[in-house]
């Protein structure tokens, strides 16, 4: 599925990848990154937000290249940055949806294999030239932003894939085996923070334990950024800015702010995120650390309320101001949000309605006022607490394409890549209880089912 990370639609319009799964679900995918294996909000790239499993395995089995020897090991690092070739074949079209880089269309398993073994072999000879044959073979679009991957235990990606990098050497190579192909991987160094960024707040412990916070943003990119470069659409101001020039709109947008300047007057005037530059929308964030945005979820979690910092991405300079959370929405079920988390693990369904005012994009709520939506999720909650079946009223009411009209339930984790309100209350459902809660997607309706 593909849409919002920590939910920023922050940079949606930054990058031009297409997506490999292509179920437009309102709730999947919660971070801003460059597309790929992490995906963005309407661009999309390997399963969306972090490698999660596309929807179904290869038609046919893959030939097993597994480094076992480096997989066997005990050994298991925290933290790890990784750069990889990925390479498909032909077969694997079913799970992309179609979607599949053209390379791999005429590639039968074995051509894929035979590619594989080459790059691991060339890397093992020369871990150097790991930049070289992600740009010559990679079919990975996130790959190719020169940035590495930081792979936790925490974060999203295919168990696999993660599995194989927590247990790598500095500068080893591996090949692991997922459902989107061939992964010739290499642990690299974390690249080196650049002079300008906060270094002082990104040094701060993060908070026991940490919470979603609320963030604005002034986005600054340039013409030769890692985004830019893989192809990304870029603001024409950036497209013609030099990273020099970029650095000195940063400080001067950084030394405005520091001195009292309006937030919202510069990101109108000066950021180049589609995503809020005309509203001065704050996103909700929860750090994972992962791949290219990895400084925007550490700078902002550091913040303090008010503060103001500078942190830099694939896609450019982030001039960021923490703000107080958005009060809750009148139909929030505040009483279930005040619980500790249930459970490590849930399912749940939902139903996503919307009004005029509010992301209005399914026929159904386009001429829908907020005080008959009001009603409407009042009289769905009532239904369903009677005992009536979530699945028939998906079928009848939501607007999130990606379950409606197969009654699709979710996983959800405290790890999950997913909006953090859509996560918050989910966790804290009791088997078979139902809650509300509004997040940029609109009202959800969610009820746990196991």
């Amino acid at each position: 599925m593909r849409t919002l990370v920590h939910h920023i639609a922050l940079l949606a319009a930054l990058t031009a990848a297409a997506a490999c799964n292509d179920d437009p679900s309102p709730i999947d995918g919660v971070k801003p990154t460059v597309s790929g294996v992490h995906g963005m909000p309407g661009a999309g790239g390997m399963g969306s937000n972090g490698m999660m499993k596309p929807p179904g395995p290869p038609a046919a089995p893959a030939i097993d290249l597994d480094s076992k020897d480096i997989l066997a090991r005990t050994d298991v690092a925290t933290s790890v940055d990784v750069k990889h070739v990925l390479i498909g074949w032909k077969d694997l079209a079913a799970a992309y949806h179609g979607k599949i880089d053209p390379r791999a269309v005429g590639r039968t398993n074995e051509d894929a294999a035979k590619l594989a073994q080459d790059v691991l072999a060339q890397l093992k000879a020369n871990p150097e030239k790991i930049d070289e044959l992600v740009e010559k073979y990679s079919e990975d679009p996130g790959s190719k932003s020169g940035e590495p991957y930081t792979v936790e235990a925490k974060t999203g990606f295919v168990p696999e894939f993660k599995a194989l990098a927590l247990r790598l050497q500095p500068k080893e190579a591996g090949i692991v085996k997922t459902t989107y192909g061939y992964h010739v991987m290499e642990r690299v160094p974390p690249p080196a923070p650049d002079p300008l960024e906060s270094a002082d707040i990104l040094a701060r412990p993060l908070a026991t334990p940490p919470e979603p916070v609320s963030v604005q943003h002034v986005l600054i990119g340039w013409k030769d950024s890692p985004a830019a470069k893989q192809g990304g659409r870029v603001d024409p101001r950036a497209s013609t800015r030099s990273k020099a020039d970029a650095d000195k709109l940063a400080q001067d947008t950084l030394a405005k702010l520091k001195g009292g300047a309006d937030m919202v007057k510069l990101m109108k005037e000066v950021s180049e995120d589609p995503g809020s530059k005309d509203t001065g929308k704050a996103y909700d964030v929860q750090e994972d650390g992962q791949g290219p945005t990895a400084h925007f979820e550490q700078l902002a979690m550091r913040l303090k309320v008010g503060e103001i910092g500078l942190a830099r991405t694939a896609y450019g300079w982030h001039v960021m101001k923490r703000v107080p959370p958005p009060p809750p929405d009148s139909l929030d079920s505040v009483d279930i949000l005040k619980r500790p988390i249930a459970a490590d693990k849930v399912k749940v369904k939902h139903i996503l309605l919307n009004w005029k005012d509010n992301n209005a994009k399914d026929p159904k709520a386009v001429g829908r006022d907020r005080a008959t939506l009001e009603k409407l999720v009042k009289d769905t909650v009532a239904k369903l607490q009677k005992g009536d079946k979530i699945e028939p009223l998906m079928a009848e009411l939501s607007e999130d394409p990606g379950s409606a009209k197969d009654g699709k339930s979710y996983d959800v984790s405290p790890t999950a890549q997913l909006v953090p309100p859509f996560k918050n209350l989910s966790l804290r459902l009791k088997l078979n209880e139902v809650g509300v809660v509004k997040s940029d997607f609109g009202i959800h309706i969610i009820q746990r089912v196991e």
